[in-house]
């Protein structure tokens, strides 16, 4: 028996690979004949670095830069030669086999989990940290720079980055207005500047336009500690700022409404717009690159899951194109998953026992995993 686990992290509790760990010591504990295939995923946010450059052979590159409430952090980025790649892959990004090419996760420098409960408001957070990681990505040597953009605690447009960059932003009397966080945006009446940066490529698979009900800060917003109360006015300062950003880079206003705009608080937006980004299929290109096609024909198996599976999660990226795809090539799948919205089919198995509050159940994330995969199998 082969069996693929294709765990993604569970949100505030595990990470990826050791969510695969945990399932992995279950089976072996009962089933020590079988071949097991652990395959970390990842949707662009904590791991996408690593998990990449890994498997390409390349090096980690560690670098201090600004957290997303500017206190230091320490991140990493990737350096891998394309030719490593994968040629699905690589076949996305249209690189030279000669080329290096950077892998950098915004999580590292601007993600949610670096912060608090209590610390987490997108009116304050930047994303000046994730400009830090590019310009050192791009000053040790990349001719290309992959960016994923998941898990950001972020509502910025991405002008924290562009100020890491040099980007300026100046109020009325012309003077600099240092950290353009939301909290800043009123004093802000003009943008001047541009990126000297290597070609730059953005995965995502978000789809949401950056303003609007289905926008950067209506949708993501809430999740991230916006409170209901300061939504509509942080609405209308980031199309405010959308369009001077638009006139400083002599753009169309119109980007703001393509597929991707609004993903990881506007960063898509304002790296497309300053930085002639180009948004690529998020999860295809990890697919690709992990050679998950592959891995799951080879199955005869498939263990999958996250922190929390419903509707969303079949919506074509992670847990969710595991299971159809699995289920194409009429492979047994399970889904294991914190908590579990859809119907009773068989396949989804919720962690968490009933009454147990979630604060209890977090720290124990890898121990439920382990005994619900005991449990079913």
């Amino acid at each position: 028996m082969r069996v693929l686990l294709a765990f993604d992290k569970f949100k505030d509790s595990l990470a990826a690979r050791p969510a695969c760990e945990a399932a992995a010591s279950a089976l072996r504990a009962r089933h020590p004949d079988w071949q097991l295939d652990l395959c970390p995923l990842t949707d662009g946010g904590e791991g996408f670095a690593a998990s990449l450059t890994s498997v390409a052979d390349g090096r980690m590159e560690s670098v201090q830069v600004s957290g997303p409430r500017s206190a230091p952090v320490a991140a990493q980025f990737g350096l891998v030669p394309v030719q490593n790649i994968p040629p699905a892959a690589r076949a996305r990004l249209s690189l030279s086999d000669a080329a290096t090419l950077a892998v950098i996760e915004l999580a590292a420098a601007s993600g949610l989990a670096l912060l608090p409960p209590e610390q987490r408001d997108p009116q304050q957070t930047t994303t000046y940290g994730t400009g830090e990681l590019l310009r050192a990505a791009a000053t040790a040597g990349a001719d290309a720079l992959l960016l994923g953009i998941g898990g950001s605690a972020t509502n910025d447009l991405g002008l924290g980055a562009l100020a890491a960059l040099g980007f300026r932003f100046l109020d009325a009397h012309g003077q600099p207005v240092d950290n353009p966080a939301p909290t800043t945006w009123p004093r802000i009446v003009r943008i001047e500047g541009r990126a000297e940066l290597p070609p730059l490529f953005i995965a995502c698979d978000v789809t949401n336009p950056l303003l609007g009900p289905r926008g950067a800060t209506a949708t993501f917003g809430p999740q991230k500690g916006l409170a209901p109360m300061d939504a509509l006015r942080l609405e209308k300062e980031m199309a405010r700022m959308a369009a001077l950003l638009c006139a400083a880079g002599g753009k169309l206003f119109s980007q703001s409404a393509q597929p991707g705009a609004g993903a990881a608080g506007g960063i898509g937006f304002g790296l497309m717009v300053a930085c002639d980004a180009k948004l690529v299929p998020g999860f295809a290109l990890v697919s690709d690159w992990l050679g998950l096609p592959q891995r799951i024909a080879a199955a005869d198996l498939i263990l999958t899951g996250e922190g929390r599976f419903d509707a969303t999660s079949l919506a074509g990226k992670g847990p969710g194109a595991v299971v159809a795809a699995g289920q194409r090539l009429g492979k047994p799948v399970h889904v294991f998953a914190g908590s579990i919205d859809g119907p009773d089919d068989g396949y989804r198995h919720a962690l968490t026992p009933a009454g147990l509050p979630l604060a209890e159940a977090l720290p124990r994330t890898a121990e439920l995993l382990s005994a619900a995969v005991a449990r079913v199998l």
